[in-house]
């Protein structure tokens, strides 16, 4: 169903981008927020990624009729993007002297609320992985995106997809069991 409308939508048809938005926006801002772990970073990530596909409709790739593991690859790209320039910007601000601080009660209990913040822990260890590795973990296991799919994607044979969601899985839990 997603080749007859992307089909239509690379030929100029609005409706049938508007379909396959409708279709896919929230599987996309799911999976935006779950490489990033902040609601407005995914709806500005899925916004990008929606965009990148309307300029992009008549190169864009399918799996299975599919245009979905296309869309996620494009939001997991951005939001590396994303994270290179957070990562420039937090070296900038490191380079300021802090001022003095005053503990707060509040601190306590924001230490307290950890789910968010394991969430960005998993995150940056997912970001820390080799690329291959880290690909395969954002469209199979963040994406639920199969094996076989993934594979078609990146364009490398499944037991390839498989070996690095191994190694990655074994990676990601030794970093995690540091910590």
């Amino acid at each position: 169903m997603d080749a007859e409308l992307f089909g239509r939508a690379a030929d100029g048809d609005e409706r049938a981008f508007g379909e396959l938005f409708e279709r896919h926006v929230q599987a996309v801002w799911n999976h935006a927020y779950r490489l990033t772990g902040s609601w407005s970073l995914a709806e500005d990530l899925t916004s990008d990624t929606f965009l990148i596909a309307w300029r992009k409709r008549a190169e864009l790739k399918l799996v299975r009729d599919s245009a979905l593991p296309w869309l996620y690859t494009v939001v997991g790209n951005l939001a590396r993007t994303e994270y290179r320039g957070a990562h420039r910007r937090l070296r900038l601000l490191h380079r300021i002297p802090e001022p003095a601080t005053v503990s707060d009660h509040a601190d306590a209990v924001a230490g307290q609320l950890d789910g968010e913040a394991r969430l960005r822990e998993v995150l940056a260890a997912v970001r820390g992985l080799p690329k291959a590795q880290r690909q395969v973990v954002e469209l199979c296991l963040l994406g639920d995106v199969a094996i076989a799919d993934a594979a078609a994607l990146l364009e490398v044979a499944e037991v390839t997809v498989r070996s690095h969601l191994s190694r990655a899985r074994a990676h990601l839990r030794a970093l995690l069991e540091e910590k």
